[in-house]
């Protein structure tokens, strides 16, 4: 049985960054050559926040066996798609709300289409972090989200201010 104190010191642990993260990258929408991502800053940063429990990047069957390679090099899990990306990873999304292992969930999209997940976990009490870019990042996103954090020309990641 866990004690009380026990208890404080895992929410106190959860405050200051130590949050199981499920990072989810909608590959279609954001890998792409004009947003320059970099795998290994989006982990970087979020190392702030807590440990990457579940890395998955979502990619269409149109994807490079040369994408597909540098996405396990990095090691992430590529999840290819012969359909909607953006459905499959809503369903995967939807499926952590009811993960215990899991406290917040990262979307690196910049859509509105997976805004029913997020508002489904957010009821569940799980953290929510976008990270997007412009051009068109949704505002409904940036609205729902606990951290939004914009990757901007020069891939300098900029922390929104965290909402309470």
């Amino acid at each position: 049985m866990e004690s009380l104190t026990t208890k404080i010191y895992e929410k106190a642990k959860r405050k200051r960054g130590h949050h199981k993260i499920a990072l989810l990258i909608d590959g279609p929408n954001m890998l792409r050559k004009e947003f320059n991502i970099n795998l290994d800053k989006i982990r970087e940063v979020l190392k702030e926040y807590g440990d990457i429990v579940i890395g998955r990047v979502y990619l269409n069957q149109y994807a490079s066996d040369k994408l597909i390679e540098a996405v396990i090099n990095q090691g992430f899990e590529p999840r290819i798609s012969a359909g909607d990306v953006d459905v499959e990873m809503a369903v995967d999304a939807t499926e952590l709300v009811f993960n215990p292992n899991i406290d917040t969930i990262v979307y690196v999209t910049r859509d509105a289409d997976f805004l029913p997940a997020i508002r489904k976990a957010k009821e569940k009490g799980k953290k929510i972090i976008i990270i997007g870019a412009e051009p068109g990042f949704s505002t409904a996103l940036k609205k729902i989200a606990d951290v939004v954090i914009i990757i901007n020309e020069d891939f300098k990641m900029k922390d929104n201010e965290e909402k309470q």
